[in-house]
């Protein structure tokens, strides 16, 4: 199953007139993309959840044939949280063991390693972790023998030896937030962890990857919102059962938020020898100057304008002459009479686009 459901708030405004799943990505939908990292480890049939702009999802994605799975869209007219997900699902993952992973992650993490790892524990979950080197803002997953016994706050360089409780490590109540719109991230960026895997003296976190016996389902709740760390992962170890945890190498890339979307996008980039994404119908006037830059469908690019390190959304016009560095910009006629979300980027009009300047 891939999680798709949020609503991309901190990806604003390119998340304008789709939803976060739907976003270009290296020539496809992002959660197409996705699925064709499941499809290299023989996963064909792919639960995907709705919510925000699902028509979107299922209008970029079809039945997922072109990306070598077939999709089953599951529905969510409110918005369930990453355990209320699972079980709004359940009827499509309770036959077999089944994976789990965020739909807004581009790797190349090697999941029959991870799926070994959960044969050989017989544990009811493996969530795939990595070591957090730069130590960045993911909460941290507590490990002792090779079993996930808790989850901490962010890593600081006082607390990479220690495990903890969330509340001990300063980690917000993650299921009060959620349940007030605030907590958006936990569980599939925040859920991090500690050391506690032969002599490792990184922090651990989770990459939004887990595997997923169907006994699951005993721990999630029936019919109403919840998450899978809060209400699900806790309890299960607190009643002895066993989370296993596979600390896996390779890359892995988080696309959150607009500056994570458009560095991953140049770094893929650079490995293919090229600096820009063109979508389809988008077209570059040969005096142009067009570098590091994710240019979406049917966007025209003037003579003499220039676009370094930025994000052009459907349909936009880049005059003659105009300059757009370190910005994401859409249509203006997009952002007319619309509320900015509290995480989304602020920004102005400029003629015909709307320009956000993409903060470092």
């Amino acid at each position: 199953m891939i999680l798709a459901a949020g609503y991309g708030t901190r990806l604003w405004p390119l998340t304008i007139d789709r939803a976060k799943p739907a976003i270009p990505f290296m020539g496809r939908p992002l959660v197409g993309y996705v699925a064709e990292y499941l499809a290299r480890f023989g996963f064909g049939e792919i639960a995907v959840n709705l919510h925000h702009r699902g028509e979107s999802v299922r209008a970029s994605l079809g039945d997922g044939e072109r990306f070598g799975v077939r999709f089953h869209y599951v529905e969510e007219p409110t918005i369930l949280g990453t355990g209320g997900a699972l079980d709004n699902a359940r009827a499509l993952l309770d036959a077999d063991t089944f994976v789990v992973i965020n739909g807004k992650i581009a790797t190349d993490i090697n999941l029959d390693a991870a799926l070994e790892t959960h044969r050989r524990a017989r544990a009811l979950a493996t969530l795939v972790l990595r070591e957090n080197v730069k130590r960045e803002r993911y909460s941290m997953v507590e490990v002792r023998d090779r079993l996930v016994t808790g989850f901490g706050g962010n890593p600081t360089s006082d607390n990479v030896s220690g495990a903890g409780s969330a509340a001990q490590n300063g980690l917000p109540d993650a299921k009060n937030e959620f349940r007030e719109g605030r907590g958006e991230e936990f569980g599939e960026r925040r859920a991090e962890s500690s050391v506690g895997v032969e002599g490792v003296t990184t922090p651990l976190m989770f990459t939004g990857i887990q595997i997923l016996d169907p006994r699951i389902f005993d721990y999630i709740p029936r019919g109403v919102f919840s998450h899978t760390v809060t209400d699900t992962f806790i309890p299960a170890i607190a009643r002895g059962e066993r989370i296993a945890a596979h600390v896996a190498e390779g890359d892995w890339y988080e696309l959150s938020t607009v500056r994570r979307y458009l560095e991953t996008s140049v770094a893929l980039l650079e490995r293919e020898g090229r600096t820009v994404e063109l979508g389809e119908g988008s077209r570059v006037a040969d005096s142009a100057d067009v570098r590091e830059s994710v240019l979406w469908e049917n966007v025209r690019v003037a003579e003499g304008a220039k676009v370094r390190r930025s994000v052009l959304g459907a349909g936009v016009v880049v005059e003659q002459g105009e300059v757009f560095e370190n910005v994401a910009v859409v249509r203006a006629e997009l952002v007319r009479g619309v509320e900015r979300p509290p995480k989304g980027l602020r920004g102005d009009v400029r003629g015909s686009n709307f320009v956000a300047p993409i903060p470092e």
